[in-house]
């Protein structure tokens, strides 16, 4: 969305004249009857409960905007909030956002950040329902998530039980390869310099997993092995990856891993952000979803994850402190 005076800081324009430069023109789906504009919006709840989730992007931390544009970010903020709900096997049906950042960022970066986002929210059906913003010493997106989960219970990480198929839909990997590659000066392989940029998850695959039986479900945002922790630490089991199921992921990294002088095994297992979904099934995998592994008892032993039946003794995946 154009400004008139694209080189305005948000200093400049003022809080409530920039707020309303980034909410005008702005449609909503059909149950948000009140968007901004109030001190606070209204959503219906159709299913009489409402999935709740939220995350932050900090400048320089989850993103750099040497690397990305705003609009980057901000698809990136709505997606890996939107991934939460996904794991939960609901859709996201709206979001409320916090921004903050220095007074004199310039407004139009502030309307593209928000372009991204309101692209990313419509991939969905979703809207965008109000938020605040603050001057902070760099850029920090604050995002809460609303879900609907259409009558069905929530895909929780305790579930998972011995003998169910571990699956997963979406790439794995992907992301970590592009932070490398950007680090590393690395030109060419658009593709995975563009999954760390944005993430694609599998939206509408939560659902389904819901709908198929998964009985514990999570998205990869952490690294693969974390998160599948996650699950055996709620379930109390042990979660056996296979890496003959994650080939298709390993193949497709092998060509930047060779460029980068990395183990493409190593982004799979530990590398984040690629937001794909990961949940165990006790039948039949839903179309499009691909076994990696397996529950088995924990035995006399903590719940865990291994790898081919060993443990990883690489990089699990990305600690937040």
């Amino acid at each position: 969305m154009a400004v008139d005076h694209p080189d305005e800081s948000l200093a400049g324009v003022g809080e409530f004249a920039a707020i309303d430069r980034l909410v005008a023109g702005r449609r909503q789906p059909p149950w948000v009857s009140l968007g901004p504009g109030d001190d606070a919006a209204v959503v219906a709840a159709p299913d009489g409960r409402t999935v709740v989730s939220t995350d932050m992007l900090v400048e320089d931390r989850h993103f750099r905007l040497d690397w990305s544009t705003p609009y980057d970010v901000g698809r990136k903020a709505i997606a890996q909030n939107a991934a939460d709900i996904e794991a939960m096997g609901a859709r996201a049906t709206a979001f409320v956002v916090g921004f903050g950042a220095p007074g004199e960022t310039v407004t139009a970066r502030a309307v593209e950040l928000a372009d991204g986002m309101w692209h990313e929210a419509e991939l969905l059906g979703a809207g965008i329902v109000g938020g605040d913003m603050v001057r902070a010493p760099q850029w920090v997106i604050s995002v809460a998530a609303l879900g609907d989960l259409g009558g069905r219970e929530p895909v929780r990480r305790a579930g998972a039980n011995r003998g169910d198929t571990v699956a997963a839909i979406g790439n794995i990997g992907h992301s970590a390869a592009g932070y490398v590659l950007w680090h590393n000066g690395i030109n060419g392989f658009d593709e995975l310099r563009g999954r760390h940029r944005v993430p694609e998850p599998p939206y509408g695959q939560g659902a389904v997993a819901a709908r198929s039986g998964a009985t514990a479900m999570t998205d990869v945002s952490d690294g693969l092995l974390a998160d599948l922790a996650h699950i055996a630490t709620a379930s109390g089991v042990r979660i056996d990856v296979h890496t003959t199921g994650l080939r298709p992921d390993i193949d497709a990294l092998a060509a930047a891993g060779a460029a980068a002088g990395s183990e493409p095994l190593d982004w799979v297992l530990g590398g984040g952000e690629d937001h794909a979904l990961v949940a165990t099934f006790p039948d039949a995998l839903p179309p499009g979803w691909r076994a990696i592994g397996t529950v088995v008892d924990r035995g006399n032993g903590p719940a865990r994850v291994t790898v081919d039946g060993a443990e990883w003794g690489g990089d699990p995946g990305w600690q937040s402190f």
